[in-house]
Protein backbone atom coordinates (compact mmCIF):
# COMPACT_ATOMS: atom_id res chain seq x y z
CA UNK A 1 0.00 0.00 0.00
CA UNK A 2 3.19 2.33 0.45
CA UNK A 3 3.57 4.51 3.61
CA UNK A 4 3.43 8.31 3.92
CA UNK A 5 5.60 10.56 6.14
CA UNK A 6 5.06 13.93 7.47
CA UNK A 7 7.45 16.64 8.66
CA UNK A 8 7.23 19.87 9.18
CA UNK A 9 5.83 20.30 12.62
CA UNK A 10 7.97 22.11 15.39
CA UNK A 11 6.98 24.94 18.12
CA UNK A 12 6.23 28.39 16.93
CA UNK A 13 4.90 31.56 18.59
CA UNK A 14 1.37 32.76 18.28
CA UNK A 15 1.01 34.29 15.26
CA UNK A 16 3.45 32.07 13.71
CA UNK A 17 3.18 29.81 10.62
CA UNK A 18 4.50 26.59 9.32
CA UNK A 19 3.85 24.28 6.70
CA UNK A 20 3.54 20.58 6.85
CA UNK A 21 4.52 18.57 4.02
CA UNK A 22 3.52 14.69 3.41
CA UNK A 23 5.35 12.31 0.98
CA UNK A 24 4.22 9.20 -0.14
CA UNK A 25 6.77 6.39 -1.02
CA UNK A 26 4.88 5.74 -4.11
CA UNK A 27 2.81 7.36 -7.22
CA UNK A 28 -0.62 6.18 -6.19
CA UNK A 29 -0.59 8.78 -3.67
CA UNK A 30 -1.77 11.16 -6.59
CA UNK A 31 -4.31 9.28 -7.73
CA UNK A 32 -6.65 9.45 -4.18
CA UNK A 33 -8.31 12.18 -1.86
CA UNK A 34 -5.88 12.95 1.01
CA UNK A 35 -6.44 15.03 3.98
CA UNK A 36 -4.82 16.50 6.77
CA UNK A 37 -6.36 15.79 10.39
CA UNK A 38 -5.10 16.65 13.75
CA UNK A 39 -5.28 15.37 17.49
CA UNK A 40 -4.82 17.09 20.43
CA UNK A 41 -3.91 15.93 23.84
CA UNK A 42 -7.41 14.47 25.51
CA UNK A 43 -9.48 15.01 22.37
CA UNK A 44 -10.76 13.46 19.32
CA UNK A 45 -9.28 13.44 15.75
CA UNK A 46 -10.46 15.71 13.53
CA UNK A 47 -10.35 16.50 9.99
CA UNK A 48 -8.93 19.74 8.94
CA UNK A 49 -8.50 19.82 4.80
CA UNK A 50 -9.16 17.39 2.21
CA UNK A 51 -7.67 17.40 -1.50
CA UNK A 52 -9.04 15.09 -4.65
CA UNK A 53 -6.97 14.02 -7.78
CA UNK A 54 -6.64 17.20 -9.43
CA UNK A 55 -6.38 19.26 -6.46
CA UNK A 56 -9.92 20.42 -5.51
CA UNK A 57 -10.29 21.58 -2.25
CA UNK A 58 -12.43 20.97 0.82
CA UNK A 59 -12.53 22.63 4.21
CA UNK A 60 -13.55 21.82 7.70
CA UNK A 61 -15.01 24.57 9.69
CA UNK A 62 -12.30 24.49 12.03
CA UNK A 63 -9.13 26.63 11.07
CA UNK A 64 -11.11 27.52 7.55
CA UNK A 65 -8.91 30.30 6.18
CA UNK A 66 -6.21 29.20 8.50
CA UNK A 67 -4.74 26.51 6.75
CA UNK A 68 -4.34 25.57 3.10
CA UNK A 69 -3.81 22.39 1.47
CA UNK A 70 -1.76 21.63 -1.65
CA UNK A 71 -0.63 19.15 -3.50
CA UNK A 72 2.77 18.72 -5.85
CA UNK A 73 2.10 15.28 -8.05
CA UNK A 74 5.88 15.69 -9.46
CA UNK A 75 6.80 15.05 -5.70
CA UNK A 76 3.75 12.83 -4.55
CA UNK A 77 3.70 15.70 -1.88
CA UNK A 78 0.42 17.20 -0.33
CA UNK A 79 1.22 20.29 1.92
CA UNK A 80 -0.79 22.00 4.59
CA UNK A 81 0.23 25.57 5.10
CA UNK A 82 -0.85 26.96 8.51
CA UNK A 83 -1.03 30.78 9.57
CA UNK A 84 -1.78 33.11 12.48
CA UNK A 85 -1.56 29.89 14.57
CA UNK A 86 -3.18 29.81 18.49
CA UNK A 87 -2.26 27.63 21.32
CA UNK A 88 -5.83 26.10 20.31
CA UNK A 89 -3.43 24.83 16.90
CA UNK A 90 -1.13 22.71 19.30
CA UNK A 91 -1.59 19.12 18.41
CA UNK A 92 0.22 16.19 16.42
CA UNK A 93 -0.72 16.35 13.22
CA UNK A 94 -1.31 13.61 10.61
CA UNK A 95 -2.26 13.30 6.66
CA UNK A 96 -4.02 10.29 5.49
CA UNK A 97 -5.26 8.48 2.05
CA UNK A 98 -8.45 7.60 1.06
CA UNK A 99 -7.33 4.76 -1.40
CA UNK A 100 -11.18 3.87 -2.64
CA UNK A 101 -11.46 7.30 -3.78
CA UNK A 102 -10.69 9.55 -6.11
CA UNK A 103 -12.47 12.79 -5.61
CA UNK A 104 -13.21 13.47 -1.89
CA UNK A 105 -16.64 14.51 -0.94
CA UNK A 106 -18.94 14.87 2.43
CA UNK A 107 -17.77 11.49 3.54
CA UNK A 108 -14.03 12.11 3.15
CA UNK A 109 -14.29 13.60 6.81
CA UNK A 110 -15.11 9.79 8.30
CA UNK A 111 -11.98 8.68 9.93
CA UNK A 112 -12.31 5.18 8.87
CA UNK A 113 -12.80 5.99 5.22
CA UNK A 114 -8.73 6.20 5.29
CA UNK A 115 -7.04 3.45 4.73
CA UNK A 116 -3.26 4.55 4.91
CA UNK A 117 -1.75 7.47 7.91
CA UNK A 118 1.04 8.63 8.63
CA UNK A 119 2.85 8.81 12.08
CA UNK A 120 2.63 12.35 12.61
CA UNK A 121 4.34 15.30 13.22
CA UNK A 122 4.10 17.56 15.91
CA UNK A 123 2.72 20.97 16.22
CA UNK A 124 3.27 23.04 19.20
CA UNK A 125 1.79 26.95 19.95
CA UNK A 126 3.19 28.59 22.48
CA UNK A 127 1.49 32.45 23.78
Amino acid sequence: QGQLVESGGGSVQTGGSLRLSCVASEEFFNEYCVGWFRQAPGKGREGLALISKGGSTMYAHTGKGQFIISRDDAKNTVYLQMSNLTPEDTAMYYCAADLQRRYCNRGSWQIAEFDIWGQGTQVTVSS
